[in-house]
């Protein structure tokens, strides 16, 4: 279908902002930051927090989300996209905040350490590390420990599905689910059709994810890494159970579908859902692009399934 009126608009009115390639990292990280009063007012929760914790490279903050007074509540461990690179806890609280009311459940967002200044494994420590913390901790964040989902959105999509293989690989704890919205699974060379019929025009382009692969590996080698492209592990069987959502006009679809047909292959409980109209970084527009709004709700709807919550 064509692309999405609302999604349209926002592409007209962002014209004439600098392809994110083209800038510094500085000034690329202020231009994502100043997008959050675009975004729509997120729905109520009961509290949010941060907590700062001792993690494997220093200082590393998480902000914790909570729905309701009540214990024992179902736990997301969320990761942050925008290219290994950019991107906050603020730019993401909007869509951490319909997670933890849409799903009823403690959300647990990760502040993991950002390329260049930190190239791999760096995040993936600090996401892998924060989610046994997390289930550690379970109780102190009236949650349970056994009703754990790692989620995140484009590159943060490839740190939750990477740290799922690691958590794996490496004895546990186990996860109820993974949830990848328009995830990185794997590098731009050769890169998908989708890389060929998306790469300008739509917001994210293939240059601008070249750009973020620059910044985020040692060495180019590093892309055949299964934790840095979860697409080429030999391997995918035995993970938790998986939505991954992608959209129509993204250089990432073709990876995105790849990945959850993969994950079948092994036996993995899979959904795989495109939306059609929409664009890279669409979650961030619920409330604003229609669209978006229903994504969440079904997004919503598998963890409240995954977590045997009511609905």
């Amino acid at each position: 279908m064509p692309v999405d009126s609302q999604i349209q608009l926002m592409l007209d009115n962002g014209a004439g902002v600098p392809a994110t390639h083209t800038l510094s990292v500085d000034e690329a990280r202020r231009l994502y930051e100043a997008r959050i009063p675009l975004m729509a007012p997120p729905p109520a929760v009961d509290t949010i927090y941060d907590r700062l914790l001792a993690g494997p490279g220093g200082e590393l903050r998480v902000r914790v989300y909570r729905p309701v007074r009540q214990r024992n509540l179902p736990m997301v461990v969320f990761f942050h996209g925008s290219g290994f690179v950019l991107c906050s806890l603020n730019t993401h609280n909007g869509i951490c905040q319909n997670l933890c009311a849409g799903a009823g459940c403690t959300v647990v967002s990760v502040d993991y350490r950002l390329a260049p200044e930190h190239k791999f494994p760096a995040g993936l420590d600090d996401c892998v590390w924060a989610t046994r913390w997390a289930v550690e901790h379970a109780y102190e964040l009236d949650a349970d420990p056994s009703n754990v989902v790692i989620a995140g959105d484009s590159a943060g999509g490839n740190m939750a599905a990477a740290a799922a293989l690691r958590l794996r690989d490496e004895g546990g704890p186990a996860l109820r689910g993974q949830l990848l919205i328009y995830p990185v699974t794997d590098y731009h060379t050769p890169g998908t059709p989708s890389y060929e019929r998306n790469a300008d025009g739509y917001g994210l382009t293939r240059e601008t994810m070249k750009w973020f692969w620059r910044h985020y590996l040692n060495d180019e080698r590093e892309a055949s890494n299964p934790y840095v492209s979860p697409l080429r592990a030999a391997d995918l069987s035995g993970l938790p159970p998986a939505l991954v959502a992608t959209a129509e006009y993204d250089p990432l679809c073709d990876e995105g579908e790849m990945y959850a047909a993969r994950l079948a292959e092994a036996g993995v409980p899979v959904q795989y859902k495109c939306w059609p109209g929409m664009n890279h970084g669409f979650f961030f527009w619920v409330g604003v692009v229609d669209q978006a709004g229903v994504a969440m709700a079904d997004a919503c709807g598998w963890l409240r399934d995954v977590f045997g919550q009511p609905a």
